[in-house]
């Protein structure tokens, strides 16, 4: 009897855990889509609460903060990004890097303000926003070093190699968003090319790291 009267307690607590969880996600979808073309400054609590149609309190019990929920959104948006852009192991060496960065651009397309947002810092020098962007680069890193050698560990020339080309996507990122003067598929290929000549100087520099077939001049 002792352990019934347990899980009857249990159950309800579990259920408003669920349904909790399950109204933190509906704001934080409601938000990505306010804050997809607007900037952080431009919206206040009291527009956050009247656009999502919930009562201004409600946000504040989940998140704190308008703060709070921006960096809630920014961290979800982030992780799908991360997800996709790390899947599709299966694919060729090629292929997986086309998708890698295609996936970046469409993120970049349909998220202008949350991916200014990341890449240049949020709001002032705010140092969760830049852990973020940190944490995207070293995932995009990642996950090209892992298609291109095979493994994620990878030596400080091949990683800053590498990283200097995620930063120089980022830059050419932010002004096709502003600009959208090439297509999305034109400006993939141009990255594309951009990390053959970056792994093509990594090899040089680090025999241990040699380019990827693909990427060498005689490939």
């Amino acid at each position: 009897m002792k352990i019934s009267q347990e899980r009857d307690t249990d159950r309800p607590r579990a259920r408003g855990t669920e349904r909790s969880v399950a109204r933190r996600a509906e704001l934080i979808s409601i938000g990505r889509k306010l804050f997809a073309d607007i900037s952080y400054d431009a919206l206040s609590m009291d527009d956050i609460a009247r656009q999502a149609g919930v009562a201004k309190g409600l946000i504040y019990y989940y998140f704190q903060s308008k703060r709070g929920y921006y960096l809630a959104i920014i961290q979800d948006s982030v992780a799908d990004l991360v997800t996709y852009a790390a899947s599709g192991v299966e694919l060729e060496q090629v292929d997986r890097v086309h998708r890698t960065i295609d996936s970046y651009l469409r993120y970049a397309e349909h998220n202008h303000a949350a991916y200014r947002t990341i890449v240049s810092g949020g709001v002032g020098f705010d140092t969760e926003v830049h852990a973020i962007r940190d944490g995207v680069r070293e995932a995009i890193v990642r996950t090209i070093a892992e298609g291109a050698y095979g493994r994620g560990d990878i030596s400080a020339t091949a990683r800053v190699g590498l990283l200097a080309w995620v930063c120089s996507v980022e830059g050419a990122t932010l002004d096709w968003i502003d600009r959208a003067d090439l297509s999305r598929e034109t400006l993939g290929d141009l990255l594309v090319k951009m990390l053959g000549g970056a792994m093509r100087a990594i090899a040089e520099m680090d025999p241990a790291f040699p380019a990827p077939a693909p990427a060498r001049r005689d490939g």
